[in-house]
């Protein structure tokens, strides 16, 4: 199945994208602005595609050019269609700004009538995705989501201002590209929600104050009570990378020898401990959820990270003899290699027990 999606590096796409690399017997393509301004590429973009996730779009600015922009993107895209004879099954990202009139809201209504008046034509599938607010890791401040400005000031050291406290919904990224996968392979039609978390503002923020006090001032990973208390965090501490690692522990002598702390959890998870010979790399993996630490605690290594999708590989020289930590931001693929020239030995933490039925660990290389 090879499924094209419009907007492939905002926040939605970009998280759509990490999901679908995970499955198998998927071809992922994209359309941006240079497949928009082109008619001829726009078309062979539709051509090769089973399936069009529709999420390209303007979020806010000057309101007639924002309504003009989403209405002519989605008369682009069903012009395509028609030129090349093409009927894919269509995922179109909505919002529940629909029944708000907002510019934003009414142009998301403008685009739903288009694509309903092409199913009906063409007999198509046409999937209306009615969204909450969505956020998630490398979301943009003051664009994206409440969340992705208040993760921002936070993790640069700023006081985040409630202006309405208001009750509304979150969904996170990894959450509706889940649910999109689903869509898809039920090939489900019409309109379909997609609910989020209640959350008040000051809710949301009391939450996360608390989890960048925990991780950044005491060094403790904060307890997960829920699955949105995990996205929560994801999120957040995307924000503190690259810029707090290696993070420095505080290393206590006396005449007996030397103590530190490794991880203070407060909720569960698992160590493991690896002996690497001189030379080898560990890793080469990515996650979608799960929090993970490195902590060398013998030898010399190189901790080598990549954003998924980015050429940017970073780069963190570690020695047992300083105690730092580097945990691994989720969607970023991660290696570990033995530079010195005796055994390297690493603790690995993660916040859950290990599952070989569902290791939530994905091969790619840094």
């Amino acid at each position: 199945m090879r499924i094209g999606i419009t907007g492939i590096e905002g926040l939605i796409g970009w998280h759509l994208h990490a999901y679908l690399h995970t499955r198998p017997g998927i071809d992922i393509c994209g359309a941006g602005r240079a497949s928009f301004s082109s008619k001829n590429l726009l078309e062979q973009f539709v051509r090769n595609c089973d399936v069009v996730v529709h999420l390209a779009g303007v979020i806010c600015g000057d309101e007639q050019i924002l309504i003009e922009t989403n209405i002519a993107l989605t008369r682009a895209l069903i012009e395509a269609m028609e030129q090349t004879d093409r009927r894919p099954h269509v995922l179109f990202a909505s919002s529940t700004h629909i029944h708000r009139n907002t510019a934003y809201g009414r142009s998301k209504q403008a685009c739903t009538d288009l694509w309903n008046n092409w199913a009906r034509d063409s007999g198509a599938c046409f999937s209306n995705l009615i969204l909450p607010n969505v956020f998630g890791e490398g979301g943009k401040p003051f664009y994206n989501s409440v969340v992705s400005t208040f993760c921002f000031q936070l993790a640069n050291g700023q006081e985040p201002q409630i202006i309405n406290d208001i009750q509304m919904q979150q969904l996170h990224a990894q959450t509706l590209a889940r649910t999109i996968y689903d869509i898809i392979i039920e090939k489900r039609c019409g309109d379909l929600q997609t609910p989020g978390q209640q959350v008040k503002v000051s809710g949301l923020l009391d939450r996360l104050r608390f989890m960048d006090a925990a991780y950044r001032i005491r060094h403790e990973i904060p307890r997960f009570d829920s699955g949105f208390d995990l996205e929560l965090f994801n999120t957040l501490r995307s924000y503190y990378f690259p810029h707090i690692y290696p993070v420095s522990i505080d290393l206590k002598k006396d005449s007996r020898g030397e103590l530190f702390e490794a991880v203070k959890s407060l909720g569960s998870g698992q160590v493991f401990i690896s002996h690497t010979r001189p030379g080898i790399t560990r890793g080469n993996h990515y996650h979608l959820s799960k929090v993970e630490r490195f902590f060398v605690l013998q030898g010399r290594a190189e901790i080598r990270l990549r954003r998924l999708f980015s050429k940017q590989v970073y780069s963190f020289k570690v020695n047992g003899a300083t105690p730092t930590y580097i945990d691994m931001p989720t969607l970023y693929t991660h290696s570990i290699t033995n530079i010195g020239s005796d055994d390297l030995i690493t603790l690995f933490w993660s916040h859950e027990i290990f599952d070989p039925d569902n290791p939530e660990t994905y091969p790619e290389a840094v």
